[in-house]
Order: structure tokens, then sequence, then C-alpha cells
């Protein structure tokens, strides 16, 4: 299999959701959606190198190879039929430049891009702005946001790799809200947790302006990593079950 893809596309599924996690994750991030969403959604997690089973490859940082990578190992699947893009916080900035490549490109853009815990790139970010703290910093700044499992500071090494690979993916994240320049002609939902302190409601809502299509915007229950509760992937199913989102599809 790909090793980009965390899990097969199902061929029958009228829709792809591309999910591209956060930073210091991977695909794992996305464990039970593919149930959540629903039969009418084929999920398709990315995993980025330098994680999980990817864990001996060189981390990425530079946005050119990332577009790159992305172009060559999720291209070709994206050019079979209707795709959306969901991204959780570095992985909506991921997205939104994954797809603003695409389209520039002239290739076969998403149906939509799905933005969560991430504010606008216009912003300025101070979680994106820590990758220059040193580990303790690092591991007080993400553990005060819940993006610390509890196993992991029971096991140093495991947690000494995770700071590692946090630490390179908000350099690729800083990175790649420089180069934000261009608003997309596909429409943008965007999701914020009503308890985040860093990607505030008011700041994922700053994504309408970066679309000169239609904008949804929702707010979900808990922080910063509400990717790993329900609420969203079943919110997501239904949002994609709509006519509307079925027309777009097609």
């Amino acid at each position: 299999m790909n090793q980009y893809f965390a899990a097969r596309p199902r061929a029958e599924a009228p829709l792809r959701l591309v999910c591209f996690h956060h930073a210091g994750a991977g695909a794992m991030a996305f464990v039970g959606w593919a149930t959540r969403v629903g039969r009418h959604v084929s999920v398709v997690p990315v995993r980025l190198p330098g994680r999980e089973s990817r864990l001996g490859e060189a981390r990425i940082t530079d946005v050119e190879l990332l577009l790159r990578e992305l172009d060559e190992h999720l291209g070709p699947m994206l050019e079979q039929g209707p795709y959306a893009f969901y991204g959780h916080s570095l992985g909506a900035l991921v997205a939104y430049r994954f797809a603003e490549h695409r389209i520039r490109a002239g290739l076969r853009a998403p149906v939509a891009v799905l933005v969560g815990a991430c504010m606008a790139p216009h912003l300025s970010n101070p979680l994106i702005t820590s990758a220059g703290l040193g580990d303790t910093q690092l591991l007080d700044l993400l553990s005060s946001l819940g993006g610390v499992p509890d196993e992991l500071l029971a096991r140093p090494d495991w947690l000494r790799e995770m700071l590692a690979t946090s630490r390179a993916d908000l350099t690729l994240g800083r990175a790649l809200r420089e180069g934000a320049m261009t608003p997309l002609s596909c429409p943008i939902w965007a999701f914020a947790g009503a308890q985040d302190r860093v990607a505030t409601p008011a700041a994922v809502a700053e994504w309408e302006r970066w679309t000169t299509a239609a904008f949804q915007f929702r707010t979900l229950a808990g922080g910063h990593f509400f990717v790993r509760d329900c609420e969203l992937p079943e919110l997501l199913g239904e949002m994609l079950a709509e006519p509307a989102a079925l027309a777009a599809a097609g």
C-alpha cells in the first residue's frame, strides 16, 4: 500500500475524505473515523514521514518538498473521483496549501477543504512560533493544550520522539503559513473547539476570507484536540451526506 495512506480508499464510496493530522501526531489521530463518518465517505488518513510506521524517515519541513511528495503519492488517487480534504491544526494548513497547489496547476480540485482547530493564515499564531522552545517549555505548552497523552509521560524515549516530531511539524507549519496567499475557489468548512485557547472560534471563523466560494463555520465541544472525539466525524458524515454536498461532489 502507498506509504502515505494509513487505509486503502474504498472504491465503492462516492466521496473520499483525505485527512491530514496535527503537529506531533500521525494517522492514528483519525482512529474510528471510518465507522463514524459513514459508508458514503471513504476516510483516507495521510501519514507524513517521521512518525508511526514511518518513524525512520526524515521529517519534512520544506513546503515545496511536501507538495512534491503529496503530488506523487496522493495525486493519482485524487484524479480518480470526487474528494474533500480535512486537516486538523497543522493539517489544516497542509490541506489548504495542497488544495491551492492543485487548483493553480489545473488539477482536479477538492469539492471542499475542511479545516479544524486552526486560525486563519493571516492571523498571528503563538503555537506555530513555538518550534524554537526547549523540550521542557514545549512539553509544558503542549500539555496545557491537552496534546500529550498520559502514556507518553511514562515513556521518555517516546516522549522525546514526539517532541522532535512536534518541533519539525511546527517549523513546517510556519513555512506553510508564510506562503499562504490565494483564496481558494472551492468551499471551505471551518470547525473550532469551544474551549480552544489557541485557535479560538473567532480566529477559526476568519477562514471565510480564504475562499471565493461558499463558507461554513461550526463550533464543537472541546479544546484544541476535539479531533479525538466522536462529534466531529459524525457531524462531517451528516454534512457530506447532504444533497448539496453530494451534488458538488458530482
